[in-house]
């Protein structure tokens, strides 16, 4: 009998999850009967599942509309709630630290974020200080009645599944056991790379509601490449992030396209961040000097001259798309996926980027033209590491919703 019981809350909580992944991927709110037929599940299945959640407030109803016939009762739509359950998403990154609240409809409830320089920073401090930060939103959380289901933390690197964070060169730390501060241990908080994280927040329908039309939809793969200080990059196929065996593929900013280049931070010569990532792009331009180069003012510097076609830094950011799209084309002909989403600095660059990293891969893709790339430039590219970390605290509740309904 136990055994019984068990499956039938495994069944449960599975359907629960689908009814709530299905809204969530929808771009307009469902009647019952919509999602009974969209998700194959019966009617009677339905009017047992979505009580529990509308008496939840994970969803709630609308105002029944009329099918345009005069006999039939109207249908009630469903939509997400925001009343009840929230993730916090806590960074820390080579330009600051911060969190946001963010409740399941997709609301910011709280955001702060500390700009500073993190280069050489005391990690101690930073946890310290981040503990402190978001005391504020835990306090308008308790305000407003809201439930926390999950807190994950974004780092600018490798990041084990038992917490520790092996390094991370551009701040200068390397490893951390990541349980050992405060604000992880009381939030019971989970961390990943930020690139990660990132790519996880172009996934429209992910975590929250779907807002407007995307190039990306919730089960399509890319290759996501970012530009901060260095270059980050994952793999996503079929809307879920590729993490290999040790869950640290998508290194991409460290792909070698120069034997003879410079010396990265990594200790191998020639990597892609040395060409295409902020900090070198912005010294190999001359727009700053190397001791204000990871300042975001340089990188308007360096949009500045690239538009007034100054000959040194067309040259640095012509170097620099080469090295991109020679990675890029590398990486496609590896994996057979045909997006590319750029996120950080290169999204400033515009469409004439993406139609130029188009032609350009479309000669060095083995397989074009039955293989046609695309380059896209991100629906969220305001912090989505620390968004997407929210929205991953979020799928704790959306993976497992009895485990918090019924706690």
């Amino acid at each position: 009998m136990a055994l019984k019981s068990i499956n039938q809350d495994d069944l449960r909580n599975h359907n629960l999850s689908v009814v709530l992944s299905t809204l969530l991927q929808s771009s307009k709110p469902m009647s019952r009967a919509k999602l009974a037929k969209t998700t194959g599940l019966t009617k009677a299945t339905m009017s047992l599942l979505v009580p529990m959640l509308v008496s939840s407030k994970a969803l709630q109803e609308g105002k029944p509309v009329s099918g345009g016939t005069t006999y039939g009762r109207p249908s009630t739509p469903l939509n997400i709630s925001g009343k009840r359950f929230c993730s916090i998403g806590l960074q820390i990154n080579t330009d600051g630290y911060g969190y946001i609240v963010l409740a399941l409809d997709g609301t910011v409830v709280s955001e702060r974020w500390v700009s500073q320089s993190m280069e050489s920073s005391d990690p101690d401090e930073i946890f310290t200080q981040l503990d402190e930060l978001v005391g504020v939103g835990e306090r308008e959380i308790s305000e407003k009645g809201l439930r926390v289901v999950g807190t994950v933390l974004a780092l600018p690197g490798l990041v084990t599944d038992d917490m520790r964070l092996l390094s991370a060169k551009n701040l200068g730390w390397k490893k951390l056991e990541l349980s050992r501060f405060n604000v992880v241990k009381r939030l019971d908080a989970t961390a990943d790379n930020e690139a990660n994280l990132a790519a996880l927040a172009q996934i429209p329908g992910y975590a929250t509601p779907r807002n407007g039309k995307s190039m990306i939809r919730p089960t399509d793969s890319f290759i996501y490449i970012s530009t901060d200080i260095g270059i980050g990059g994952a793999i996503v196929r079929h809307g879920q992030v590729v993490r290999g065996d040790a869950g640290f593929a998508g290194e991409l900013g460290h792909v070698s396209v120069a034997l003879d280049g410079p010396q990265c931070a990594c200790g191998r010569c020639g990597c892609l961040e040395m060409y295409a990532g902020r900090k070198a792009l912005v010294e190999a331009s001359g727009v700053a000097d190397p001791g204000v180069s990871t300042k975001m003012e340089a990188v308007d510097e360096l949009l500045a001259g690239y538009k007034a076609h100054d000959d040194r830094t067309v040259a640095a950011v012509d170097r620099a798309i080469r090295a991109l799209t020679s990675v890029l084309a590398s990486v496609i002909n590896i994996l057979d996926i045909d997006t590319v989403v750029l996120g950080g600095l290169w999204d400033r660059f515009g469409k004439s980027l993406t139609r130029r990293l188009i032609h350009e891969l479309e000669l060095q893709i083995l397989s074009y033209p039955q293989v046609q790339p695309r380059v896209l430039l991100p629906d969220v590219n305001t912090r989505p590491a620390l968004l997407g970390a929210a929205q991953v605290g979020l799928r704790r509740f959306i993976d497992n919703p009895l485990a918090f309904i019924e706690a």
